[in-house]
Protein backbone atom coordinates (compact mmCIF):
# COMPACT_ATOMS: atom_id res chain seq x y z
CA UNK A 1 0.00 0.00 0.00
CA UNK A 2 2.85 2.59 1.16
CA UNK A 3 4.64 1.69 -2.39
CA UNK A 4 1.35 2.22 -4.43
CA UNK A 5 1.15 5.69 -2.95
CA UNK A 6 4.38 6.46 -3.17
CA UNK A 7 3.89 5.36 -6.52
CA UNK A 8 0.88 7.71 -7.45
CA UNK A 9 2.49 10.56 -5.26
CA UNK A 10 5.56 10.28 -7.44
CA UNK A 11 3.50 10.55 -10.56
CA UNK A 12 1.77 14.01 -9.49
CA UNK A 13 4.65 15.42 -8.68
CA UNK A 14 6.50 14.33 -12.43
CA UNK A 15 2.49 15.96 -13.41
CA UNK A 16 3.11 19.27 -12.16
CA UNK A 17 6.90 20.28 -13.74
CA UNK A 18 8.20 20.21 -17.12
CA UNK A 19 10.18 17.15 -18.78
CA UNK A 20 13.58 17.93 -19.07
CA UNK A 21 12.42 17.74 -23.17
CA UNK A 22 10.46 20.52 -22.18
CA UNK A 23 13.17 22.28 -20.30
CA UNK A 24 15.71 21.97 -23.26
CA UNK A 25 13.21 23.16 -25.73
CA UNK A 26 12.28 26.34 -23.43
CA UNK A 27 16.27 26.63 -23.15
CA UNK A 28 16.65 26.62 -27.02
CA UNK A 29 13.94 28.81 -27.67
CA UNK A 30 15.38 31.20 -25.19
CA UNK A 31 19.40 31.01 -26.76
CA UNK A 32 17.24 31.83 -30.04
CA UNK A 33 15.38 35.01 -28.99
CA UNK A 34 18.37 36.10 -27.38
CA UNK A 35 20.51 35.80 -30.52
CA UNK A 36 18.06 37.74 -32.48
CA UNK A 37 18.23 40.72 -29.90
CA UNK A 38 21.99 40.13 -29.94
CA UNK A 39 21.88 40.37 -33.59
CA UNK A 40 19.91 43.82 -33.68
CA UNK A 41 21.91 45.09 -31.20
CA UNK A 42 24.65 45.45 -33.11
CA UNK A 43 23.13 46.12 -36.43
CA UNK A 44 23.73 42.13 -37.97
CA UNK A 45 21.32 42.11 -40.27
CA UNK A 46 22.22 38.86 -41.65
CA UNK A 47 22.38 37.04 -38.26
CA UNK A 48 19.18 38.70 -37.76
CA UNK A 49 17.46 37.45 -41.11
CA UNK A 50 18.92 34.31 -40.23
CA UNK A 51 16.90 33.77 -37.31
CA UNK A 52 13.55 34.57 -39.15
CA UNK A 53 11.40 31.50 -40.60
CA UNK A 54 11.46 32.52 -44.29
CA UNK A 55 7.43 32.58 -43.79
CA UNK A 56 7.78 34.23 -40.17
CA UNK A 57 3.96 35.72 -39.12
CA UNK A 58 4.97 38.89 -37.45
CA UNK A 59 2.45 41.01 -35.69
CA UNK A 60 3.29 44.51 -34.50
CA UNK A 61 1.48 45.70 -31.53
CA UNK A 62 -2.31 47.55 -32.59
CA UNK A 63 -1.94 51.19 -32.78
CA UNK A 64 2.07 50.85 -33.34
CA UNK A 65 3.16 52.97 -35.87
CA UNK A 66 4.58 50.13 -37.91
CA UNK A 67 1.17 47.87 -37.44
CA UNK A 68 0.23 48.64 -40.93
CA UNK A 69 1.87 45.86 -42.97
CA UNK A 70 0.03 43.45 -40.11
CA UNK A 71 1.04 40.75 -40.36
CA UNK A 72 4.12 41.06 -42.07
CA UNK A 73 4.86 37.38 -43.63
CA UNK A 74 9.15 37.03 -44.16
CA UNK A 75 12.18 38.55 -43.60
CA UNK A 76 12.25 40.79 -46.08
CA UNK A 77 8.66 42.02 -44.87
CA UNK A 78 9.73 42.58 -41.36
CA UNK A 79 12.82 44.49 -42.59
CA UNK A 80 11.04 46.30 -45.06
CA UNK A 81 8.27 47.34 -42.66
CA UNK A 82 9.37 47.43 -39.21
CA UNK A 83 13.18 47.20 -38.86
CA UNK A 84 14.11 49.47 -41.96
CA UNK A 85 11.77 52.36 -41.15
CA UNK A 86 12.55 52.06 -36.87
CA UNK A 87 16.33 52.21 -38.34
CA UNK A 88 16.30 54.76 -40.22
CA UNK A 89 13.79 57.27 -38.26
CA UNK A 90 15.05 56.96 -34.80
CA UNK A 91 18.57 58.11 -33.25
CA UNK A 92 19.68 55.33 -30.77
CA UNK A 93 16.86 52.94 -30.96
CA UNK A 94 17.33 50.44 -28.58
CA UNK A 95 15.47 47.28 -27.87
CA UNK A 96 16.66 46.15 -24.06
CA UNK A 97 14.96 42.68 -23.14
CA UNK A 98 15.04 42.50 -18.75
CA UNK A 99 13.57 39.63 -18.36
CA UNK A 100 12.37 35.95 -20.61
CA UNK A 101 9.92 33.55 -19.25
CA UNK A 102 10.17 30.29 -21.54
CA UNK A 103 7.37 27.48 -21.95
CA UNK A 104 8.91 24.94 -24.72
CA UNK A 105 8.72 26.32 -27.92
CA UNK A 106 7.30 29.72 -26.59
CA UNK A 107 9.46 33.04 -25.38
CA UNK A 108 7.68 36.15 -23.92
CA UNK A 109 10.59 38.57 -23.48
CA UNK A 110 9.73 41.77 -21.37
CA UNK A 111 11.86 44.65 -21.67
CA UNK A 112 11.97 48.38 -22.58
CA UNK A 113 12.34 50.35 -26.02
CA UNK A 114 14.68 53.89 -25.61
CA UNK A 115 15.34 56.05 -28.92
CA UNK A 116 14.89 59.95 -29.91
CA UNK A 117 12.95 60.41 -33.13
CA UNK A 118 14.63 61.86 -36.04
CA UNK A 119 12.36 64.47 -37.01
CA UNK A 120 10.59 65.52 -33.99
CA UNK A 121 13.80 65.09 -31.72
CA UNK A 122 11.35 63.26 -29.18
CA UNK A 123 12.75 60.69 -26.83
CA UNK A 124 11.03 57.98 -25.69
CA UNK A 125 11.59 55.14 -22.93
CA UNK A 126 8.95 52.63 -23.52
CA UNK A 127 8.14 49.37 -22.02
CA UNK A 128 7.26 46.23 -24.53
CA UNK A 129 6.16 42.71 -24.13
CA UNK A 130 7.09 40.53 -27.27
CA UNK A 131 6.21 37.01 -27.49
CA UNK A 132 7.95 34.74 -30.09
CA UNK A 133 7.08 30.73 -31.23
CA UNK A 134 10.82 29.56 -32.27
CA UNK A 135 10.96 26.25 -34.33
CA UNK A 136 13.76 24.39 -35.47
CA UNK A 137 16.40 27.55 -34.21
CA UNK A 138 14.27 29.92 -35.91
CA UNK A 139 11.27 32.17 -34.89
CA UNK A 140 8.17 31.49 -36.95
CA UNK A 141 6.08 34.29 -35.23
CA UNK A 142 6.33 36.98 -33.12
CA UNK A 143 3.77 39.18 -31.17
CA UNK A 144 4.43 42.62 -30.15
CA UNK A 145 2.54 44.35 -27.14
CA UNK A 146 4.14 47.60 -26.46
CA UNK A 147 3.44 51.39 -24.56
CA UNK A 148 1.79 52.49 -28.33
CA UNK A 149 0.93 56.01 -27.14
CA UNK A 150 4.81 56.88 -26.43
CA UNK A 151 6.31 55.48 -29.82
CA UNK A 152 3.12 57.82 -31.15
CA UNK A 153 3.73 60.82 -29.01
CA UNK A 154 7.55 60.67 -29.80
CA UNK A 155 6.55 60.35 -33.94
CA UNK A 156 4.24 63.51 -33.02
CA UNK A 157 1.57 61.28 -34.61
CA UNK A 158 -0.68 61.97 -30.96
Amino acid sequence: MRLMIVAIAALAVTACFPSDRTTDASEASTAVAQALYDAFAVGDVPAFTALLDPEIVWNEAENFPYDGGNPYIGPDAVLGGVIGPIVSGWDGFTVTPEHMIAQGNRVAVMGRYTGTFNATGTPMDAQFVHVWTIENGRAVAFQQYADTWQARNAMGLD
